[in-house]
């Protein structure tokens, strides 16, 4: 081939539409891999940033979900001390299912049983009020008149006494005044949760309107008639 030739071939080779593609693609190829890179690099560096906050964020509410709630506002319990035997029984005037008014003054002279349940129409309440029912000739005959306190409101006690047919007072104290004085309200707790409520107390008030006996945290299966035995001998 001659020399004019070959040079004519070289032209034509480096200046065809194949040969200018190739050499566009490798330039641009050339340009964009450090921008690649950089993106890459760049989004690496900030994926721990991103996974770092989150994990805080995160960690923030689970530390919030486990600060305990603020307990409810409940009425302080009274600073009066415990019920001791002997002493004076303190006065009460307070509502009784059928809507009449009780007070410690309309058994004066007589022997008075108060026994206080936490909730009427429960299964022990039940059985204690039941208990008491049943003896209630038996406490009369040993001059002994007998209530049942609890704070639910009248209409509870009325459907309470309706149900299990109960023929005994039930007062209700809504307001805890007679509870706190007899001693009958305080601390409880169940399920490892402490909470202010009725505490299960019978008090034995003799005829000379002194407290003669206190049962505190009461067992229901046979109460009543420890309490009748006890009216009975005083």
């Amino acid at each position: 081939m001659s020399k004019k030739s070959r040079k004519k071939s070289s032209k034509t080779s480096s200046g065809s539409p194949t040969a200018k593609k190739k050499a566009a693609k490798t330039r641009a190829s050339a340009q964009t891999r450090p921008a690649k890179t950089k993106r890459a690099t760049t989004s690496k560096s900030t994926k721990p940033t991103a996974k770092a906050a989150s994990h805080k964020a995160a960690s923030k509410r689970l530390k919030s979900s486990e600060k305990p709630s603020k307990p409810a506002a409940s009425k302080p319990v009274s600073s009066t001390p415990a019920l001791a035997e002997g002493q004076k029984a303190p006065t009460f005037h307070l509502p009784r299912d059928g809507g009449s008014v009780v007070t410690l003054a309309d058994y004066a002279g007589q022997k008075l049983v108060l026994f206080f349940y936490p909730r009427a129409d429960t299964p022990g309440c039940t059985r204690e009020a039941i208990d008491f029912t049943r003896l209630k000739d038996a406490f009369a005959k040993a001059g002994t008149s007998v209530l049942g306190i609890s704070a639910d409101p009248l209409k509870a006690q009325e459907k309470f006494r309706d149900k299990h047919s109960l023929d005994i007072p039930l007062i209700s104290d809504e307001q805890h005044e007679m509870l706190e004085a007899y001693g009958a309200w305080g601390e409880k707790s169940m399920y490892g949760k402490s909470f202010l409520g009725i505490l299960r107390t019978t008090v034995l008030i003799g005829s000379d309107g002194n407290v003669a006996r206190v049962w505190r945290n009461v067992r229901v299966d046979g109460h009543a008639d420890e309490v009748l035995a006890a009216a009975t001998s005083l």
